[in-house]
């Protein structure tokens, strides 16, 4: 067993710490794509999807994404919505939220708690995380089955302030 550099420990420690502060605060969502290993590229929100993601002091996060495109539903109470309504209102959204973690100054998780899709809830989503100005990109490092094909997800967020 190779004793730990107590140099590295503290370098990688202070890397975790610098992205996670920089993860810290709203973000809202700029683009969402998936590219399969041809390249060719989905907008699986469309091409005009709204989003926010949060980030808090205390170690949790929430995102909330949506098309743009998604229909009103017929009534103002979501309890009296039909249930093709509903499923369409689902289909165009995503939201989930839980403890977060830096991992490695280029890897986040997302230890799901809640989720409008039952199956994330007690699982991880690793998304790969990169910093550009104001800009955060969330990836999805390993392809995942999206529309038809195995592809790698991208999403861009722009710091709120």
């Amino acid at each position: 067993m190779t004793p730990m550099n107590p140099a590295a420990a503290g370098g990688e420690r202070e890397a975790r710490e610098d992205v996670r502060t920089k993860l810290l605060g709203a973000w809202q969502l700029v683009s969402y794509t998936a590219a399969d290993a041809d390249g060719e590229v989905v907008h699986p929100l469309g091409r005009n999807p709204y989003g926010l993601i949060l980030y808090t002091p205390e170690g949790y996060m929430s995102a909330q994404l949506g098309r743009s495109d998604r229909l009103s539903l017929s009534t103002p109470r979501l309890e009296e919505a039909t249930p093709d309504e509903l499923a369409a209102a689902a289909t165009g959204y995503v939201a989930y939220g839980g403890p977060f973690e830096v991992v490695d100054a280029h890897t986040v998780e997302h230890h799901v708690t809640t989720s409008l899709f039952p199956n994330w809830v007690g699982r991880t989503q690793v998304r790969d995380v990169q910093f550009a100005g104001s800009f955060l990109r969330l990836g999805v490092s390993t392809p995942t089955r999206l529309w038809g094909a195995e592809r790698t997800a991208e999403l861009t967020w722009n710091r709120l302030v």
